[in-house]
């Protein structure tokens, strides 16, 4: 069912709203966020191959991981409930974290026609997989997703103990991050609800200044402001890059502030700064392998640095 926006958002994305002079279209939009998963739903989350978890590690770090199996490995077996057939690798900083219970926000993402899906609630072991009790279930525009083919599906994942792991990046893994078209970003609101959302661009549309700060600028969107409202709260932030051609994944944990400072790329000059406090590449992480992107014609053109 779908909830009144009164109680859809929290003082922080509200702030937001507000700044931005966006709250009657928040409201709007807002209406859209159901507590259970309509027909529609759970028929797009069972076609998926990929999903996007964002959570809690057990000193508070925010995390977003990524899980991949064939069709059907997520499914919805009743209104209330997501099951996906995967945990995190053991090397993963979530992987202990989601061994128990815990507030996880998710989204499902299909690039070949730019269509997403989020849903948060709270996860819990069940076998070699997980159960999502569903707080919010919703829907997505596409913009700013870049249309991606499939070329290759169930490939062996990296076995344990390949994972790199640093207090800032790397040299290559800062090129990575510039080289980057997609990237997801894991929050959580103030009382600890966590929230997984996508964010894209044209490579270089995020700025890294050095081994620990990243900046890029926000777009815009459906107005809610569930991210930057959550930053403006808990800055505790994490960040997932995928390699879309060898599977690998670039996993980021620390924090984030809401920049209001003219940022020219933004809309209304918003940004957000973003600073690394541990960085855990993981190469072949995924089962998956994709080909070339097709950028998003919605993307903004990016300013030579």
């Amino acid at each position: 069912m779908t909830t009144d926006t009164a109680s859809t958002y929290h003082p922080g994305e509200r702030a937001v709203q507000t700044r931005a002079g966006v709250l009657v279209r928040a409201d709007h939009v807002g209406r859209g966020i159901r507590d259970d998963v309509p027909a529609v739903a759970a028929a797009f989350l069972e076609q998926r191959r990929m999903i996007v978890v964002g959570a809690a590690d057990a000193r508070g770090r925010l995390w977003a991981s990524l899980l991949t199996g064939p069709p059907g490995f997520v499914r919805s077996p009743d209104a209330h409930t997501v099951a996906v057939a995967a945990r995190p690798h053991p090397d993963d900083p979530l992987a202990a974290a989601l061994a128990g219970p815990a507030r996880v926000g998710t989204i499902a993402v299909e690039p070949e026609t730019r269509r997403r899906m989020r849903v948060n609630g709270t996860a819990r072991p069940d076998g070699d997989g997980l159960l999502i009790r569903t707080e919010q279930v919703y829907a997505n525009c596409p913009k700013y997703i870049q249309r991606r083919e499939l070329t290759a599906a169930g490939l062996p994942p990296a076995t344990g103990g390949r994972a790199t792991h640093g207090s800032g990046l790397t040299a290559a893994q800062q090129e990575w991050i510039r080289a980057a078209d997609t990237f997801f970003v894991a929050t959580s609101g103030p009382d600890g609800a966590a929230d997984a959302s996508h964010r894209g661009g044209n490579p270089g549309f995020v700025t890294v200044t050095d081994g620990h700060r990243l900046r890029w600028p926000d777009y815009s969107g459906n107005s809610m402001f569930m991210t930057l409202g959550n930053i403006t709260t808990r800055p505790a932030t994490g960040l997932l890059f995928p390699d879309w051609r060898t599977g690998g994944v670039l996993m980021l944990t620390g924090t984030a502030r809401v920049a209001w400072d003219g940022d020219p790329d933004g809309e209304d000059g918003r940004g957000v700064d973003f600073t690394v406090t541990e960085a855990v590449e993981l190469p072949g992480l995924s089962t998956l392998r994709w080909g070339a992107p097709e950028f998003s014609p919605a993307n903004p053109p990016v300013r030579e640095a």
